[in-house]
């Protein structure tokens, strides 16, 4: 079975998801306690995951297995809303920590890997919505269309 291009793409970003799934939510974790919570930002970051990994599933699953609820249009939005989302994401973690001296501070790495992570699902979102882009344009988001594109 050969894998195209979209679908390399979509099991790159599922995986860098999960990873950034896992260092906002440790981020979260320990900034939160009993009377305060943690940071809008890190909370954001943690949203963006949740929400890109419910995308993919309906960008890779759906044209596979309920076609009738795929549109190439709807999925074309609802990448750039995503891309919009890490972008906004990533440089108000960036702004938030800063450029701190880590020194072995685990939190700190921690952070710091949060933010190359969401420019990282970023740009590889950004791919993704210029290649579904480019099929969107070419007419092939017809209403009576089912398949994904496959450039």
């Amino acid at each position: 079975m050969a894998l195209g291009m979209i679908t390399i793409i979509h099991i790159v970003l599922a995986i860098l998801v999960i990873i950034e799934l896992g260092i906002t939510g440790y981020l979260v974790n320990v900034t939160s306690g009993f009377g305060y919570s943690s940071p809008a930002t890190y909370a954001f970051m943690l949203f963006n995951s949740i929400w890109s990994l419910l995308i993919l599933v309906y960008l890779a699953v759906t044209p596979l297995y309920l076609a009738r609820f795929y549109h190439a249009l709807v999925a074309f939005v609802l990448l750039v809303i995503t891309t919009i989302f890490w972008f906004a994401g990533a440089i108000a973690m960036a702004a938030f920590i800063g450029v701190p001296a880590c020194h072995g501070n685990t939190f700190c790495q921690t952070s710091q890997a949060g933010v190359a992570f969401g420019f990282f699902l970023w740009a590889g979102f950004l791919g993704l919505t210029i290649l579904e882009g480019l099929t969107t344009l070419r007419g092939h988001a017809r209403a009576d269309k089912t398949t994904p594109s496959n450039v």
